[in-house]
C-alpha cells in the first residue's frame, strides 16, 4: 500500500507536503552510487516501502544511504532544521564505522577533509605518559581510524543522499510533532513546517518509520510515554575548534586529566596555507558549579541535551592553566577558538525495547552515550547499515525491524554501561588514585598487562577489536540464488 498523500491544513499545500508526498509516489535515484549489496533486489513487499527517517544527522543520512544501497527506492530523510549546515565540533569514527561507510563508496570524500589518527595518548594532569596506542591501520585495521569535522562528515552524506536518492529525499524545516502506533498497522505520524510566516501541517503513514530524531527524539518519546528526559551526571562539557600551527598540535590524539577534569585535543586535517595550520578538535570535561557561567542551572530539563549554548573560553580556561603534554599546550589551543560550547554531560537510559511493528529508534534516539571512546557516530554508523541489512532480508519489515534489534540492543546497551563506568578513560583515575602527585615509569604503577586489558575488554564490548572488524562487514546481501 502507499502511504497516505499529506495533507496540509490551511488554503493552500505547504511546499513541504507537496515533496512528500511527490516522493512517497515516485521512486527515483540520481547519480552513481556503489553496487547494491550483492546487486541483489529488495524483498518483494508488492512495490517498494516507503521508508521515512526523522532526523538527519550522522544516523538518519547513513540509513538513507544504507537502505539505497539495499535496493529502497522510496526513503525520505525530514530534518527538523531549515538546512543542512557544517556546524558542531569534531569526531572520532572508528575502523568499524569507516569499513561501511567505505562499503557505501565514501571512504575519498570523507578522507578528502579528514584526518587518519595514527596514536592515542593518555596522560596524568601532571604532564606523565599513562599509553600510548596505535589506532587504525597502525594498529592492524584494515580500515583507518578518521578524525573529522562532524559539519563535514554531514555534508558528505546529506550530498550523497541527494545525488543517489534525489534531491526530493531530504526535507528539511520538518518536524515530528506527533506520533501514533496502531496494532497491527502502520506508524501515523503528523509533521510541522513553517516557511515564513506560513505554518504547514501535514500527515503520513510511512511503512516504516525510523526515529534517528536524537537524544530528545519524538519517536523514542512515543514508544516510551512518560519516560522522562536525559540523565545528567554532573558533569559540565566545553567543546570547540581551533586553528593552530601544525609544530603546536602534534600529530597524535591526547585524552588527559585526574579523577576531577579531563581535556580531550586532536587535529583533524593536514597542514594548510603558508602557516601550515591545522583544525583542532578539543574537549573539556569538569563537574559543574552549582550554576553555570552562563546564568543556566545545569539540572534544568530545558538545559539537558542542548548541545549548543555558547560560553567565553574565560568561563573554563583558568581551570587548564599550565595542561602541557609533550609540547602541546591546552590553554594556547583553547586560546586560539573562535567560539566555545558548554553542555551538560547526559546519555539516555538503556531501553528494553526499540521497536514497536514497523517503527524502531538508531543512534542517539535509541542509545545516546556519554562521549568516551569514541563511540557515539560510530554505533550510529553502524546501526544504520545493521539496519538496512535486516530490511532487506525479511519479506516482513516488521520481522526486519525486530531482528536489528536483536542484533544491535544488546551491543549498544553494554557500551553504554562501560561509558559511564569510563571505558577505557578510567585508567587516568587509576593513575591519579595511585600516584595523585604523578609518576617516572607509569609501568610503577599501573602494569602494562593491566593497561592493555582495559583496552582489549572495551574494544570488545563494542566488536571492533581488529580481529572483528577485518572479516569484513557483516551486512552485505547474498545474491540471490539462481536455477
Amino acid at each position: 500500500m502507499s502511504p497516505h498523500t499529506p495533507s496540509a491544513y490551511g488554503h493552500t499545500p505547504s511546499t513541504y507536503a507537496r515533496t512528500l508526498s511527490a516522493c512517497a509516489r515516485t521512486p527515483s535515484a540520481y547519480g552513481s552510487a556503489p553496487a547494491r549489496y550483492g546487486r541483489g533486489p529488495a524483498p518483494d513487499y508488492g512495490q517498494s516501502p516507503h521508508i521515512v527517517i526523522a532526523g538527519g544527522g550522522v544516523a538518519g543520512l547513513t540509513a538513507a544511504l544504507a537502505l539505497h544501497a539495499a535496493g529502497f527506492e522510496r526513503v525520505t530523510v525530514v530534518e527538523a532544521a531549515p538546512a543542512i549546515r557544517p556546524v558542531g565540533a569534531g569526531l572520532n569514527l572508528m575502523p568499524n564505522a569507516v569499513r561501511e561507510l567505505d562499503a557505501l563508496g565514501l571512504l575519498d570524500a570523507l578522507e578528502a577533509g579528514a584526518l587518519r589518527t595514527r596514536e592515542l595518548r593518555y596522560y596524568h594532569r601532571s604532564g606523565g605518559l599513562i599509553s600510548r596506542e596505535p589506532r587504525g591501520l597502525g594498529a592492524g585495521y584494515r580500515w583507518p581510524q578518521l578524525s573529522v569535522h562532524r559539519g563535514h562528515l554531514q555534508q558528505v552524506l546529506a550530498g550523497a543522499v541527494r545525488a543517489r536518492l534525489g534531491p526530493a529525499a531530504l526535507v528539511t524545516g520538518v518536524r515530528v510533532t506527533g506520533l501514533e502506533l496502531p496494532p497491527g498497522r502502520r506508524p501515523r505520524l503528523r509533521l510541522e513546517h513553517r516557511e515564513g510566516a506560513v505554518k504547514g501541517r501535514a500527515s503520513l503513514e510511512p511503512d516504516v518509520l525510523i526515529g534517528a530524531d536524537g537524544i530528545r527524539s519524538a519517536v523514542r518519546a512515543a514508544l516510551h510515554p512518560g519516560e522522562g528526559g536525559p540523565s545528567w551526571n554532573g558533569t559540565l562539557v566545553w567543546r570547540g575548534v581551533s586553528r593552530m600551527p601544525a609544530r603546536a598540535v602534534g600529530s597524535f590524539m591526547l585524552v588527559a586529566g585526574d579523577d576531577r577534569q579531563k581535556a580531550v585535543v586532536y587535529p583533524m586535517g593536514r597542514p594548510t596555507g603558508p602557516d601550515r595550520e591545522v583544525l583542532v578538535n578539543w574537549a573539556l570535561a569538569r563537574p559543574a558549579e552549582r550554576t553555570c557561567r552562563t546564568g543556566a542551572v545545569p539540572g534544568e530539563e530545558r538545559f539537558l541535551g542542548d548541545w549548543n549554548r555558547p560560553v567565553p573560553v574565560e568561563t573554563f580556561l583558568p581551570f587548564y592553566e599550565g595542561w602541557e603534554f609533550d609540547g602541546v599546550r591546552v590553554p594556547d589551543i583553547l586560546r586560539a577558538a573562535d567560539s566555545a560550547y558548554e553542555y551538560p554531560m547526559v546519555d539516555r537510559e538503556p531501553l528494553d525495547r526499540w521497536t514497536r511493528g514497523r517503527t524502531t529508534l538508531i543512534g542517539d534516539a535509541a542509545h545516546a552515550m556519554y562521549p568516551i571512546g569514541s563511540n557515539g557516530a560510530t554505533q550510529s554508523i553502524v546501526d544504520a547499515r545493521a539496519l538496512a541489512h535486516a530490511l532487506a532480508r525479511h519479506a516482513d519489515p516488521a520481522e526486519g525491524l525486530a531482528a536489528y534489534e536483536r542484533e544491535r540492543r544488546p551491543v549498544t546497551t553494554a557500551l553504554q554501561r562501560a561509558n559511564r563506568e569510563l571505558g577505557p578513560e578510567v585508567v587516568i583515575n587509576l593513575a591519579h588514585a595511585r600516584a595523585p602527585q604523578g609518576f617516572t615509569d607509569i609501568h610503577d604503577v599501573i602494569p602494562a598487562e593491566e593497561l592493555a586489558d582495559i583496552a582489549c575488554r572495551y574494544a570488545a564490548t563494542g566488536a571492533f577489536d581488529p580481529t572483528t572488524v577485518n572479516q569484513g562487514s557483516p551486512y552485505e546481501v547474498p545474491l540471490p540464488v539462481t536455477g
